[in-house]
């Protein structure tokens, strides 16, 4: 009987996956081209590997999850993909094919397990998700104004150190020490911190998830939805939310320490070597500031935990015991007070 279940079972998984390599190839070649050769999405090499690991260590949670398929909803987000493909296909829309896929796989995911695993595969998916790239036009509207942000940190910090300087958009224009013309110093788009920003938020997602509370599922608030009620998952929204501003600014401070460099050695410092060891220095000051946001998180979590478990632990004074907890008193007296008066007999 286990001879005829099993090639069933694995028919199936084999015949989506041969039908999804048919109808993606050309999407995911080249998404794995862009990956390869665009520094803003080289994370997204990583990504597949991080899936792969995460499924393989969740497996048991994903066989033991009750399976309630949904043949209608799974169907319709199976349809909705195929058409955002057609779409994006006539349309010579990148960021549309790539993102069907995403809409594919919830949509198998369902009509074949249910809801209860696709929560289980929110983390993949999103993680897929943050590995597409955006479109050009929305890519631009978020990088220019992250160079104008930089470029103005740098200016502010360097006028605090009594360096002259003029800013016209994100050209910062300088007069190095030793110097008898005057440098511009362009904050281009690499340097805007999108690429770091895209990064950190990939990152951010990984850690909290793998340092998320276990058994903190919000079945403790009760309802379908009360896993919103968690600690757990405020505490991996905040990390996730925080992975923004830190991006940010550090890529700033970056900006500005180039910039005040920039006037005691030269402009030749932002290029080369030190534009690239920087950019390293950057990723680590980020994650390890992610990193302490994290811990302080769950310093404050095992405190509000501790405060919990001890107000359970005693009663608080002036509340009125129940009457399940009156009964084992109220029959110590009256075995006290018989016992007292057959004393008095005797």
């Amino acid at each position: 009987m286990t001879a005829s279940v099993l090639p069933r079972n694995i028919w199936k998984p084999l015949l989506v996956a041969a039908a999804l390599g048919a109808v993606y190839s050309a999407v995911l070649a080249k998404l794995g081209s862009q990956w390869w050769t665009d520094e803003n999405y080289s994370h997204g090499l990583l990504i597949p590997f991080i899936i792969g690991f995460i499924l393989w260590s969740e497996r048991d949670r994903f066989i033991g999850a009750a399976k309630a398929p949904q043949l209608g909803w799974g169907a319709a987000a199976v349809a909705g993909a195929l058409l955002v493909l057609l779409a994006g296909t006539a349309g010579a829309e990148l960021f549309l094919q790539r993102a069907s896929l995403v809409l594919m796989l919830s949509g198998i995911i369902v009509y074949f397990w249910g809801w209860r695993v696709l929560r289980l595969t929110l983390v993949p998916l999103a993680l897929l998700a943050l590995a597409i790239p955006i479109p050009v036009i929305v890519f631009n509207k978020i990088a220019f104004p992250l160079q104008l942000f930089a470029s103005r940190c740098a200016v502010w910090a360097m006028r605090l150190f009594d360096i002259p300087v003029l800013r016209q958009g994100n050209v910062i224009e300088l007069m190095p020490l030793n110097s008898f013309t005057p440098k511009k110093l362009e904050v281009v788009e690499a340097c805007s911190g999108i690429r770091s920003l895209m990064t950190l938020l990939t990152l951010a997602v990984v850690y909290a998830y793998f340092t998320h509370p276990r058994g903190d599922g919000g079945k403790a608030t009760g309802g379908r939805f009360g896993w919103l009620k968690s600690y757990g998952f405020w505490r991996s929204t905040m990390l996730v939310l925080a992975a923004v501003p830190i991006a940010i600014i550090t890529n700033a401070l970056r900006v500005s320490g180039m910039g005040v460099l920039s006037h005691y050695y030269g402009t030749e410092v932002a290029d080369g070597f030190f534009h690239s060891f920087s950019g390293w220095v950057v990723y680590i000051v980020a994650f390890l500031l992610l990193f302490a946001f994290g811990s302080l998180l769950d310093l404050i979590g095992k405190r509000r935990q501790n405060k919990q478990s001890s107000g359970t632990e005693r009663a608080p004074a002036g509340i009125t015991p129940t009457p399940a907890e009156a009964m084992p008193a109220a029959a110590t007296t009256t075995v006290m007070s018989v016992r007292e008066a057959d004393s008095s007999v005797r």
